[in-house]
Formats: structure tokens, sequence, C-alpha cells
């Protein structure tokens, strides 16, 4: 049983194995932080509830992940740009989609069940400012969402075609240079 008041806690209740307490999971960027708390070595549900809740935002501050009640979209190894929630694609600039224009494009989910997105164009603005300005906007919205920005992607070394790169997972530039440097500049 889940509550909703209480994200990433679950109540365990065990009967025939006498386990009773707060089952507490913290994912962020593709690992979990579990940690179980008794009721009979916290003195009562209340009690190991308050530690549950302390612990889950503890780990939570330590891992960079914003304290939120909503969820919190971490890397992707799809991710191009290097940048959560933006991405270089094309979009049409006539009725019958003949003519395209590459554009970057800002997603966000201000609320449960609804997504929003707004474009940049490249033509317009050129390469480096759209990308820019998708970024400011991305981190605007993201303060709104979360409270904070969330952290840059982290650069990890990989292999890919048998070369080590330096960037983050799934994001990288043709040249092979991750768009964090970008990404940090533009705001």
């Amino acid at each position: 049983m889940t509550t909703r008041k209480h994200k990433s806690i679950s109540r365990m209740d065990h009967s025939q194995k006498n386990t009773h307490g707060w089952y507490v999971r913290v994912a962020f960027k593709g690992k979990i932080h579990s940690h179980f708390f008794s009721d009979a070595s916290h003195r009562g549900k209340r009690l190991a509830l308050k530690a549950a809740l302390a612990w889950r935002d503890d780990t939570e501050r330590a891992l960079g992940k914003p304290r939120t009640e909503r969820s919190v979209v971490a890397a992707s190894p799809r991710n191009r740009t290097g940048v959560i929630g933006v991405r270089r694609t094309t979009k049409a600039r006539t009725r019958d989609g003949r003519k395209v224009s590459p554009v970057y494009e800002v997603t966000w989910r201000p609320a449960s069940g609804l997504l929003h997105r707004t474009t940049f164009s490249i033509r317009k603005y050129g390469k480096e400012e759209a990308f820019r300005r998708a970024c400011a906007f991305r981190k605007e919205k993201e303060r709104e969402m979360y409270g904070a920005e969330l952290p840059p992607l982290k650069t990890q070394r990989r292999k890919k075609n048998g070369k080590t790169t330096n960037a983050p997972t799934g994001a990288r530039t043709r040249a092979g240079r991750s768009k964090n440097a970008a990404y940090d500049r533009a705001v």
C-alpha cells in the first residue's frame, strides 16, 4: 500500500513474517537507494514514518534530486543534446508539411497528464543561440515545476565504436563533445 502523501514510501505489513514498517525507495539517475524502517525498532508506526521521511529527504538532497512530490525526469540514453527536456528536431513551416526547418524543442509537464512544448528555430536564431534559448527556457520551467533546477547530466567514460569518449550517456555532438558545457554557459 502506498500513500499519495508520502512519495517513494510504502507501508509493509506482513503478519506471517512478523514484518511491519515503512519501505523507502529513492530512484535517481538509474540507481535505486532503499531502506526499511521497522515499527518495532522505531517504537511505533508514526516514529518509523518520521524516520523514513527524514531518510528520504536526506538521501534525495545528497543525490542532488529536487525534493518534490512530482516525478523527476533524469538522464535518458536516447538524449542527444545532453539536456533533459531539450531535443533537436524538425518542424513543418507550411500546412502541408512540405517545408520543414530544424528547431530545438523544449518539453515540460506543468501538471500530471499535461505535456507542453515550445520550439526555438535554428533558422531564425542560429544553432547556438537557439540552443541557448531552449536551455534557458527549460531551466525556467524546471524552477517552476520542481522549485530548483535539475543537476546537469554527469559525464561518463564509455566506449562507442571502439573509441573511448567523455560524454553523458547517449548525448554527444557530431564532434564527440558533451553539450553540457554549452548548456551551463547558456544560462
